[in-house]
């Protein structure tokens, strides 16, 4: 027997007796209910910076695949003065002249589960090659075939009477019935129940957008929001209470294990709630403090005094600069070590 085809059948029996990565194996497992949240914010001037429509679309396409892998429930893209806005151009195109709000569209448009889309989202120019982008294929992107609990949805009709449901597509072969009136073409969020006593519909209830996470500790995606500049970042903050750990990062910061060990004086213990951690610009966080007319008149003059740690993400790079998407990868990487020692509490 020639010698490449006994080597050819040896090969086919070790793969047949090993795992099979046919397909991806790493699947979200919730493991009861999570209330801390994880947000980030960063400039939306970054994608001023990027030459072509291209890059700017690739950009965000990376910074919203870290947020899907680190499981960011909010996103925050803040003004930072450092990009020049002017109106939309014809059809409404703002790469070029809304980097801010350029940023917050994509990164909706690609939290929005495939299925839905189409529906929710009009033809437009700056989602153009965003279909284009690596899949984030989150828990909440899920398959026809596929069962959950919860499931993401648009309405389609609404029936009137006293008793009026809403029927749902949330991607599976049956709609979905809900008690409640809610205007056609809404995104909703679905907690699935037993079928209908004719089996035509699924019953199932209306739940807030964060019930999958605090009620079963699922990663259910990332809100996006937008504030005009760096402090509104904390005073429009959804959350109760606002976030009562913020970090600032910073080339001038200290370095990130002196907040993850335990005998350093800048270690954060993991009993946080609501954590946020900031990026800054081609110009760092020090110049969007400049920009911010708030802060200016409040007399804040130090960036890291906005922040409960101000941190280092790579002490002694070997680059002159770190791009913010770089940062966001090495942040979040950096971090899952406190964010891991805060989910096991």
């Amino acid at each position: 027997m020639p010698a490449h085809k006994s080597k050819k059948r040896k090969v086919d029996r070790a793969l047949d007796s090993g795992p099979d990565t046919s397909r991806p194996s790493a699947i979200f497992k919730p493991a009861g209910s999570r209330t801390f949240t994880l947000s980030l914010a960063l400039p939306g001037s970054i994608i001023a910076n990027a030459l072509t429509h291209d890059q700017k679309t690739s950009l965000v396409g990376q910074i919203a695949r870290a947020c899907a892998v680190f499981c960011v429930d909010e996103i925050v893209v803040f003004d930072d003065g450092q990009a020049e806005t002017r109106a939309p151009e014809q059809g409404g195109y703002t790469a070029f002249a809304d980097p801010n709000f350029f940023l917050y569209h994509v990164l909706t448009y690609l939290e929005t589960p495939p299925n839905l889309r189409k529906a929710l989202f009009p033809m437009h120019p700056d989602l153009r090659t965003a279909g284009a982008l690596p899949s984030l294929d989150m828990p909440h992107h899920l398959r026809s075939e596929e069962w959950c609990e919860y499931r993401e949805g648009i309405t389609l009709q609404t029936g009137k009477g006293k008793n009026p449901q809403t029927i749902v597509d949330c991607g599976l072969a049956q709609r979905v019935a809900i008690p409640a009136a809610i205007e056609p073409q809404t995104r909703v969020t679905v907690k699935l129940g037993e079928p209908s006593p004719d089996g035509s519909t699924i019953l199932g209830q209306a739940v807030a957008p964060e019930s999958p996470r605090e009620e079963a500790g699922y990663y259910w995606g990332y809100s996006v929001r937008q504030a005009s500049s760096l402090s509104t970042i904390f005073t429009e903050c959804p959350f109760d209470g606002g976030y009562d750990l913020s970090i600032g990062t910073s080339e001038r910061g200290k370095p990130l294990k002196s907040i993850l060990d335990k005998q350093s004086p800048a270690y954060v213990e993991p009993t946080w709630e609501h954590l946020i951690v900031v990026f800054g610009g081609v110009s760092g966080l020090e110049a969007a403090l400049q920009a911010d007319r708030e802060l200016q008149s409040a007399g804040v003059r130090q960036a890291e005094d906005m922040f409960d740690s101000w941190i280092n993400l790579v002490p002694n790079q070997g680059s002159r600069t770190i791009r913010t998407e770089e940062a966001v990868w090495v942040g979040l990487t950096g971090l899952r070590e406190a964010i891991d020692a805060r989910r096991s509490r």
